[in-house]
């Protein structure tokens, strides 16, 4: 069904409302700010009617945390992906969060950006005053610490939480310095930084691997 808004903006509910409310969410939030995003920019950009709105989500926290939770799932696959393709040794797991970053840095509906994490973007904009999403950001940055941390334990490291540890900073610093910078250089500078790291951290033989 199909209805126009007082402004002549056409509102479409129905079959696929709620994904697109998600899609405008996913842009709108990355790009402009979940403070500065309105529910009145969302539903004219969905093309939704702000009743189909609340249906779908009856706060705009409610939609924050649903964005949320479907970019980090995405996320997750990517870096399921870079991990386990045939012929990494640990140690090349180790570089493949950077290998990622640094070749193709993804925003929340993909291409590149340098406009940062949305997970650590949406933990400083929501401070103390959603604490379901600053749980949901640490719950997966401490994730990534101990992924890193088990693959270092593989790789042989004699510290294996150190160097975990490490190079969580330094993944995380990476993307931060390259949103700031709004160049992504620093991330491929990370990458050389990680190498020396995992290099200076693993036993000659697994180095050399």
């Amino acid at each position: 069904m199909e209805t126009e808004s007082t402004s002549g903006t056409r509102r479409r509910g129905g079959r696929g409302a709620r994904e697109r409310i998600l899609r405008a969410a996913a842009r709108l939030f990355y790009e402009e700010g979940i403070h500065a995003t309105g529910v009145a920019r969302l539903v004219e950009t969905a093309e939704v009617s702000t009743r189909t709105f609340y249906q779908h989500f009856p706060t705009k926290a409610a939609l924050v945390q649903e964005y949320l939770r479907g970019y980090e799932s995405g996320l997750t696959q990517r870096i399921e992906q870079h991990l386990t393709r045939a012929g990494l040794t640990p140690r090349d797991q180790l570089l493949a969060l950077f290998t990622m970053i640094a070749d193709a840095p993804q925003g929340p509906s993909g291409g590149v950006s340098t406009r940062g994490c949305p997970l650590h973007n949406a933990s400083v904009e929501a401070a103390d005053t959603m604490p379901e999403i600053r749980e949901l950001v640490r719950h997966n940055k401490q994730g990534i610490t101990r992924q890193l941390t088990g693959i270092a334990a593989r790789a042989g490291a004699a510290d294996p939480e150190q160097l975990g540890r490490h190079l969580a900073v330094l993944l995380e610093g990476a993307t931060a310095l390259s949103t700031s910078l709004d160049n992504p250089r620093p991330r491929h500078d990370a990458l050389e930084a990680a190498r020396v790291l995992v290099d200076h951290a693993l036993p000659a033989a697994q180095a050399a691997g």
